[in-house]
Order: C-alpha cells, then structure tokens, then sequence
C-alpha cells in the first residue's frame, strides 16, 4: 500500500510541464518520493528535470525503487523502462552541459545498480537496452562538450581573449554489466570513452555470456578493479589452458567478492599430464583473490577435486554452488570438514546424485554448515521419499534456512507432507520449490513419458492440502511453489 505522501506526489506529476516549474519551489525532501512517483508512471519529463535538479551528492536506483531497507532487490515492475532511462541520463546531460547554480552539494554519484539480479525473474533486455542508452548520450555529451569548447575557442579567437570555459565534475555512473557477443562491441567503445568523458562508467556486477576468451580479457581490462565485486562469465566454452590465461586477468581485482565460471564444461575427472600443472596454475591463480566469498564451478566436472580447489583459499566461503559437477563422497567429506562449511550462507548442489554413495556425506555437510547455512538448492539430485526423511534431522538443525530448493526429486504427497511438518522448526524458511508429486502422474513409474501429463485435478488437490496445513501450522507466510521460473533463488548478496 502506497504512503499518503507518495499518491499526493502522484498527483503533482499528472501535469509534466506544471510539476517541472513548479521542483524549483518545492522541498527538497520531496524529491525522492517525486522521482519514485515518476519512474512508476513513467512521467519522463519530471524525471528528466529531477535528474537535473537533483540537490544530493547520490542518486540511487535501489534505494529509491526498492520496497523497504530490507529487500535489496528491485521489484520486476518497477525495473527501468527504455524511456526513463533516456530521461534519466538526458538529465545528466542537461546537468553537464549548464554551470550548476549555486548549491552545497553536488550529483557525485548516479548508482543503476540493483536493476538486474541471478536468476529466472531478470529482463535479459534490459541492460543491453540500457547500456545502448548510455553509449548514444555518452557520445552526445562528448560532442556537445567538444562544439560548444570549438564555438567558444573561435569567439575567443576573434575578440583576442580567452573566455572562462565551464567545465562540469564528473559524475560516477555505477552499474551492472551484462555483455554478449552482439552487445559486445558498442559496450568496449563506451568503457573506452568514459574514462575521458564526465560521465565516468563504473562497472560492479560484470557478467559475460557466450564471449570469447580475448573479447572477454579485453572487457575486463576496461573494468575499474577498485569498485568490481563480481566476475560471472556462463556458456563461455574455454579450454582449461583458456580458463588459466583469463584468470591472469582477473587476480587484478583485488576487491572481487564473487566469481562465477559456470557453464564453463571443464572436465578434470582425468586430465592428461601436460593440463594437470594448468590446474595447478589455475588454483595458484584463485587463491590470489584474497576477498573471494562466493564461487560458482556449475557444469564442470570436479570429481575428487574440490579439496585441491578450495583447500588454500585466503578467506572462508559464504557461497559455493556445484551443480553438475560430477562430485565424489570425497568431496562431500572434505567440504564438510573444511573451513568453509561454518561460513556457508548458501550452498548449491543440483544435479548430484545425492541417492547414493553422496547421500551420508550429504548429511553430514548439513550439520556442519547448519550454524549458517541460508539457502540450499539440490534440484534433481535423484531424491526419494527414503532419503528425504533419512536426511530431515540434519535438514533441520540449519535453523537459519530461508530458501529450499526440491525442484525436480522423485518426491511423493506423503513425503513432501512430512517435509512441511518437520519443517515447522525452521523459523526463518520463506520459500520451498518442491517438485510435481509422483503420484500426481497418470502412469508410473517415473519418469512417465514426456508426452503424459499430470493428473491435474489429483494436483490442485495436493497443492489445497499443503495450504491447509500451512495455515493449520500458521505458517502461511512460507511460499510453497512448484514454480522453479517464478519467485527464485535469492542472489548471494542479497541474503
């Protein structure tokens, strides 16, 4: 429900051309909830001339868009549209372009950050949309900024005398990069040109999709190694040789918090001779990253590895996600055993198949994280009723657990009825992607046929029983959902 202040902003903003003479008479404290009110109603004009009167050293995305102080992520709805993008830098640059009148404190800060998050919700859009944006009004400004210096310079030249030229203070414009092989070429040239421009491109969260080894070390050498958190390079296909010189690049970011290599395929089941001192180097390379807390090996075979990965590590992990990674129950036990497991906020095992040998280690990785561990996420780990309840006294000492992902088990009503019950000592649990029930399939055994389908009455009933016990154990606030594309995993960051 909106404040009585925001819906009275509302209606200041109907009239565009009013509200923009009228900002000059308003309380600066007003400010925000206007610019808040105008980014939803998409009122560009306002939005344009709040930018270029803005009377605060920092204008941020995330603190005026978010819901509340804790929720650090930007609601779908209310993600950048192309148009109050626009508007927003065209503010800059009306702003850039003028001596500023005089004021204490001056824009310092435009922060974009927080638009884009990990997972299934995000607008893969709109960061290319955006960062088009700021390439076409970065090239604007400078060549505004050059013809007006051109025009002054010739008028000076005639009348023999050197007239005071404005020169504005740069404007740090902080944002997360998402880089492809089709958006690649236009984001190089705008890094380039920032660090001449006064709107200075500040990456914090670079991620590469499908890029090339020396595309991607070139963008990482335009990147700020002071202000950059994190790396996730996915679907990129290198050869281990590949992976070892782009780390040569990355180790300069002393600062990174995050680093993501998934979908990356390596395969270190069995290396010959000659890769296993680039493993080496790899490794010596990683343990470099003094700041490190999140790492994501997803899709690469591991098998028996991870002690040597992760065993010289400078700091703890707080995040380590492997899913697909082939893992051994020597993996499991000495992650369990490891420095890590105290740290864990959020740990990732999908795509193991926990139903066998890995099931007792599996176990006894969850009492050893379970003092901190937030998040878990095992989709399609080949868990059955059996070793559901078989693993619930573990499962239930992370009493800190907010997130828990099923998606995908061979689970049937009677199992995921027991994990709601048991699951009522977890105080904290907010959200449990669980997987279709077997027995909600029309022809067993599992997995039926792609082209059966569910027994759709059989699972509204199902899906009636859960809410009832949900609200029986007045835990209603916890969301159960078989939707894995909806309300996802939450980002590292945000937990």
């Amino acid at each position: 429900m909106h404040s009585l202040v925001f819906l009275c902003a509302r209606q200041v903003i109907q009239d565009q051309v009013f509200a923009c003479q009228a900002l000059a008479f308003l309380p600066q404290e007003l400010y925000a909830v206007l610019f808040k009110a105008a980014f939803l109603d998409r009122k560009t004009l306002v939005l344009q001339k709040l930018v270029q009167m803005w009377p605060f050293p920092l204008l941020s995305f995330q603190q005026l868009l978010r819901e509340n102080s804790n929720c650090p992520r930007i609601p779908l709805q209310k993600r950048p549209t192309k148009e109050s993008v626009q508007a927003v830098i065209l503010g800059l640059s009306a702003r850039l372009r003028e001596p500023p009148p005089r004021r204490k404190l001056q824009l310092q800060l435009l922060d974009m950050t927080g638009i884009l998050d990990s997972g299934y919700e995000e607008d893969l859009t709109t960061m290319t949309m955006w960062s088009r944006t700021v390439s076409v009004i970065q090239t604007c400004i400078m060549g505004q900024l050059n013809k007006s210096l051109r025009q002054r310079r010739k008028r000076a030249k005639r009348r023999k005398a050197v007239p005071p030229i404005y020169t504005p203070t740069p404007i740090e414009v902080r944002v997360d990069l998402r880089v492809t092989h089709s958006s690649y070429g236009f984001l190089k040239d705008t890094l380039q040109t920032s660090a001449f421009s006064p709107l200075r491109l500040c990456c914090r969260d670079f991620r590469a999709e499908e890029l090339p080894l020396n595309s991607t070390v070139d963008m990482l050498e335009l990147l700020d190694p002071v202000h950059l958190r994190r790396v996730d390079l996915c679907f990129n296909n290198l050869e281990f040789s590949d992976l070892c010189e782009l780390m040569a690049s990355i180790v300069k970011f002393t600062n990174l918090l995050s680093l993501k290599l998934q979908y990356g395929y390596v395969d270190l089941r069995q290396l010959p001779t000659e890769l296993e001192d680039s493993f080496c180097l790899f490794v010596s390379e990683l343990n470099k990253l003094n700041h490190l807390r999140e790492l994501n090996m997803g899709s690469s075979c591991l098998s028996g590895r991870l002690c040597q990965l992760l065993s010289n590590l400078q700091s703890p992990l707080e995040s380590l996600e492997l899913a697909f990674c082939y893992l051994h129950p020597t993996d499991l036990r000495y992650l369990a055993q490891s420095p890590h497991a105290t740290h864990l906020k959020k740990l990732d095992l999908s795509g193991n198949n926990l139903s066998g040998a890995l099931l007792g280690p599996f176990q006894t990785v969850l009492k050893a994280v379970s003092s901190s561990l937030k998040l878990l996420n095992v989709t399609e780990c080949e868990l059955m009723d059996t070793h559901l309840i078989s693993t619930l006294p573990s499962l239930c000492r992370c009493v800190h657990l907010r997130y828990l992902g099923l998606y995908g088990n061979l689970l049937s009503t009677s199992g995921l009825k027991t994990l709601l019950l048991r699951s009522e000592v977890l105080p904290e649990l907010q959200l449990v992607v669980y997987p279709f029930p077997v027995d909600c399939y029309k022809i067993l055994p599992w997995p039926p046929p792609a082209a059966i389908l569910l027994d759709e009455e059989k699972f509204a009933h199902v899906q009636a029983e859960l809410r009832q016990m949900l609200l029986s154990a007045d835990r209603a606030n916890v969301l159960w959902t078989t939707d894995v594309y909806g309300p996802n995993m939450p980002d590292y960051f945000s937990l």
